[in-house]
């Protein structure tokens, strides 16, 4: 049996693991920050995605799940906790009555606002460590 040898180098390996390092603190920065406000992470998430879809203020539950990379039906359960602490509401779209839209609230909007100012600058004071890896061909 022969053994392939690896098409990367240890430098390859640090870069990657350098990457994942930087991206895990982030994200560990994120729940935190969440947390200290009151929110899941996946809360906070829920609001940044609703606020930040593309070309609108709201976004489907569909598209919540996409974004989310979770189920359609954890989605669904995430929006529910949110709506009763008053930071979003659903609404039944206009032009397809099959589609949920949910929109903020404006407390969702308040809070959301806050953590990320606060995610911004965390993400300035990382600019210099976080470095993307390069993809050889």
């Amino acid at each position: 049996m022969t053994r392939r040898r690896s098409l990367l180098a240890k430098a390859d390996f640090e870069q990657l693991s350098e990457f994942r390092y930087q991206m895990r603190r982030f994200e560990r920065f994120s729940e935190e920050a969440a947390q200290n406000e009151g929110l899941t992470p996946l809360q906070y998430l829920l609001l940044l995605h609703v606020k930040g879809y593309p070309g609108r203020a709201w976004a489907t539950i569909g598209e919540l799940a996409e974004r989310l990379q979770a189920r359609h039906h954890g989605v669904v359960s995430l929006v529910s906790r949110c709506e009763a602490l008053a930071l979003v509401e659903r609404r039944p779209s206009e032009t397809d009555r099959r589609q949920v839209e949910v929109h903020l609230l404006e407390a969702g909007e308040a809070l959301l606002s806050k953590l990320a100012q606060i995610h911004r600058a965390e993400l300035r004071s990382l600019a210099g460590s976080f470095s993307v890896p390069q993809i050889d061909s």
